[in-house]
């Protein structure tokens, strides 16, 4: 019987979503209304990052590409970070978690562009973002943003 919950612990360890495991390594929220109130208290901005991490092949590489940068990781301790993805598969987030992520794409990705890198004031006001990504490895435009918002 152990044996059964050790290998069953094990597969389900194994399945979990690798973009959020990733991701995790740095301090991403997922809940717009905690990122507004840390945004507050410490006075960063908030950097929201909307992506389709099961579909979309432009924010697997933006990942890659950027997120796992020595230069992105040092940048990234100026922000709140808000992770918000929009899966395929409804089994990677809860149904909570989706319908609170699809609520904020008329507000701050109404073309439903992925990925979209967005930075915000504590208050709400947009600063600049980055919509896309071409796959090309070039991630000056995302350190730009970063770096001009701080």
């Amino acid at each position: 019987m152990m044996r059964y919950f050790l290998i069953l612990a094990l597969s389900l360890i194994l399945a979990s979503p690798v973009e959020n495991t990733q991701l995790s390594r740095n301090p991403w929220l997922t809940d717009y209304h905690t990122a507004v109130s840390e945004s507050k208290m410490t006075g960063r901005h908030i950097l929201i990052y909307f992506t389709g991490s099961d579909w979309c092949a432009p924010c697997r590489k933006l990942k890659q590409d950027l997120f796992e940068t020595e230069a992105f990781k040092a940048l990234s301790q100026d922000y709140v970070l808000l992770y918000i993805d929009i899966p395929v598969n409804k089994d990677l987030i809860s149904s909570a978690q989706l319908a609170h992520n699809k609520a904020l794409l008329p507000k701050f990705n109404s073309k439903g562009v992925f990925p979209l890198l967005k930075v915000l004031t504590s208050g709400e006001k947009e600063l600049g973002e980055v919509a896309g990504y071409d796959m090309n490895g070039k991630i000056d435009p995302y350190l730009s943003l970063l770096r001009q918002n701080r």
